[in-house]
């Protein structure tokens, strides 16, 4: 028996087609204001509140970002020439402001063009940044609700009008937290011996998340919730492999589907559109200040490998190996994006983490990847992962002799 199509998974493969996709249109008509952004530092749930709705910028089938080179060089990230390419044929004049943060100098230059250039025929479109800090401290998150105040809050009232007051705030936050539930219980069916959804149907359904309005994207997760609950799984796993996938902007679930096409089941998705970190419910306490809350659980989650010092460095290393043990994963891949500063450092790090222990409970195997933006050299990964693949399964049967 094979597992039977998700009711909704084409509709969700179709709306991840184009960033003005059908959802986000309705949502343009109903006179809401779309606001895009590009890094999960950003808080996502401040541009959902009322008369609002947050789109995560995607550039997806962007093959020769051509024009975006020339005013980005040939050692830009790949990712940011995609988006800036993007923008540039007109695949995000439907976006009234661009949130950015001042974290990544490539990605950062990318969201200054769309102001030099006047990308977006809208005359109130305007671009924002965030200065993200480098440490987690309390200093920190103080500063962190400072710009939060100052480069959302204030420039999103004054332009657009858009209340953020405590009831807007808590609404807010109940709808994100709603949405975290649902990608959490579903993301945790990956744990079990025999899953009831593979990694390729979780990654659809967690982009669909971050790129849709939330309020007409929450009934087809509740929908697909209760569907996959029911669903009866294969009687014998498929899968040759149990594989964490760890790296940058993996916004691509082709790139799960040539993995999983290759014998190895993704349990876990650390990555920055993945689900680890990125999908916890923000905590409030009764007299806790609502954007404190925010800025704290931001700046507290996210395991961004930009974040300085040994302390965010072991706490990444012991975040990793945690992960891999509870989804039980046999095997990490940990992927970087060519010209990325942060994730090749990152990579290389992760991998010695992983295979040398370097005081962890025990070791795993790595596959260290390097790819573009799309999966354009998809012989060389297959022939990777399906390597990888066999010696992950060399190795459990002779563990098991």
């Amino acid at each position: 028996m094979v597992l039977r199509d998700l009711k909704h998974l084409i509709f969700f493969e179709d709306l991840l087609q184009d960033a003005n996709n059908a959802l986000v249109q309705a949502a343009c008509a109903e006179g809401r204001h779309a606001l895009a952004y590009n890094c999960s530092y950003i808080p996502e749930v401040l541009l959902d509140v009322e008369g609002c709705f947050s789109v995560r910028l995607r550039a997806p089938r962007c093959m020769n970002p051509d024009l975006a080179t020339y005013y980005m060089t040939n050692r830009s990230c790949p990712y940011s020439k995609s988006i800036l390419e993007r923008a540039f044929e007109g695949g995000y004049n439907f976006i009234d402001a661009l949130l950015g943060q001042e974290c990544c100098t490539t990605m950062n230059r990318m969201e200054q063009y769309f102001d030099y250039c006047k990308l977006i025929p809208k005359e109130k479109f305007f671009t924002s940044f965030i200065d993200m800090p480098l440490k987690k401290t309390a200093w920190h998150a103080g500063y962190f609700r400072r710009q939060i105040e100052q480069k959302i809050i204030e420039p999103l009232g004054r332009v657009y009008g858009v209340d953020f007051s405590e009831e807007k705030l808590r609404a807010a936050i109940e709808q994100h937290n709603e949405v975290c539930r649902i990608i959490t219980e579903i993301g945790d069916m990956r744990k079990l011996p025999n899953p009831p959804i593979t990694g390729y149907e979780f990654h659809v359904i967690q982009l669909v998340s971050l790129t849709c309005p939330k309020d007409l994207i929450l009934p087809y997760l509740r929908e697909t919730l209760e569907e996959i609950k029911s669903r009866e799984p294969e009687p014998k796993f498929p899968f040759r492999a149990r594989v964490m996938v760890a790296g940058s902007e993996i916004d691509d679930p082709d790139f799960t589907k040539l993995l999983e096409g290759c014998g190895a089941y993704v349990v876990a998705d650390r990555y920055c559109f993945g689900s680890i970190p990125g999908r916890e419910e923000i905590i409030v306490k009764p007299d806790e200040d609502i954007l404190q809350a925010i800025a704290d659980h931001y700046i507290q989650t996210n395991q961004c490998p930009r974040a300085m010092g040994p302390e965010n460095v072991v706490a990444r290393k012991q975040f990793l190996y945690k992960i891999a043990q509870e989804y039980g994963a046999e095997g990490v891949i940990v992927e970087n994006m060519k010209f990325c500063e942060y994730w090749g450092y990152e990579r290389a790090q992760a991998a010695q983490w992983m295979r040398d222990g370097f005081s962890l409970p025990g070791t795993l195997p790595v596959c260290q990847i390097e790819k573009d933006y799309t999966n354009a050299a998809t012989g060389q990964l297959r022939t990777r992962f399906q390597a990888f693949v066999e010696s992950l399964e060399i190795k459990r049967i002779q563990s098991e002799k």
